[in-house]
């Protein structure tokens, strides 16, 4: 699952995000959760953490974590899987995800050390994850 912040996104970005989505098999679905926002920061942050399922195992997907190869990636998705919780990659809006959240993730992953449009990250998070499980499965898909 992904959640994320903002709501129609260019065309482009959800027909990026839905390709990628629509690779992965059925045993591992990519969701889309829009959190509509408000313009008040912390209100916005905690709509973010509410759209979270309870118990899933919470990826703050944020400039400041940690930066993972697509090899490191698919070891952490291998490990989730057979760890039987589901994920949720949480993506704040244009002001970030601030403390609160990052504080209750399990995990903190940054894509770039670039300044990416938020809404360009739910294209990015989708393709990684794609090619984290072709690099699983022995798919040519990932190239290395």
């Amino acid at each position: 699952m992904l959640v994320a912040g903002g709501r129609r996104p260019p065309g482009w970005v959800a027909a990026g995000f839905q390709d990628y989505a629509r690779r992965l098999p059925r045993h591992l679905p990519l969701e889309l959760v829009e959190v509509p926002l408000q313009g008040r920061i912390s209100e916005d942050r905690r709509r973010l953490l509410a759209a979270v399922p309870h118990r899933a195992r919470l990826v703050a997907v944020d400039p400041g974590g940690e930066p993972w190869s697509t090899e490191e990636l698919a070891a952490r998705l291998q490990a989730w899987l057979a760890g039987g919780r589901d994920v949720a990659f949480l993506v704040g809006g244009p002001e970030g995800l601030g403390p609160e959240p990052l504080a209750q993730a399990e995990a903190c992953w940054s894509l770039s050390r670039l300044t990416l449009p938020h809404m360009l990250v739910r294209v990015v998070v989708a393709e990684q994850l794609y090619r984290a499980w072709s690099l699983l499965t022995g798919h040519p898909y990932h190239r290395g």
